[in-house]
């Protein structure tokens, strides 16, 4: 299994920050999602439901987004989702957006990538953890330069 925590300091309001994770500019933070379709609930419920397709490269793949928490106050913002990716991979992802005053927001991202099954536990044995690290921090620069676009 991999796992991270990352952290850092957005120069912008809580408020603007956590619009780029709405279902409308997702694709802005993640722009390997195609399509992001809510199923059940609505976004901003814990158990809502999306189907979501991911390029990666000319492969494309299909799975359904879980959110498991959802929290938001003005002082505080939390989104976690689920998904298994390949029949192979349960990814985690937790945005966790802390207001530090009207123009600063701490971005905390955490999560992990683990192996659900034999072929996936074996790819995580081979997974390059430095790799994985360069994706989590060019997410954060991301967010980051989006942040100051909106």
């Amino acid at each position: 299994m991999i796992e991270w925590k990352e952290e850092t300091l957005i120069d912008t309001d809580i408020g603007t920050v956590w619009k780029l994770f709405s279902d409308e500019n997702i694709k802005k933070i993640m722009p390997k999602v195609e399509e992001h379709t809510l199923m059940e609930k609505s976004e901003t419920e814990v158990g809502a439901k999306h189907q979501q397709t991911y390029r990666e490269g000319k492969r494309i793949e299909t799975y359904t987004v879980d959110t498991l928490a959802y929290e938001d106050t003005p002082n505080k913002k939390l989104k976690t989702i689920s998904f298994i990716i390949g029949k192979a991979f349960e990814i985690q992802l937790s945005f966790i957006l802390e207001k530090i005053d009207d123009n600063h927001t701490k971005f905390i991202y955490t999560g992990h990538n683990k192996g659900v099954n034999f072929v996936g536990r074996a790819m995580m044995k081979l997974a390059n953890k430095k790799g994985n690290q360069q994706v989590v921090h060019e997410f954060m620069k991301r967010v980051n330069q989006e942040a100051m676009m909106l």
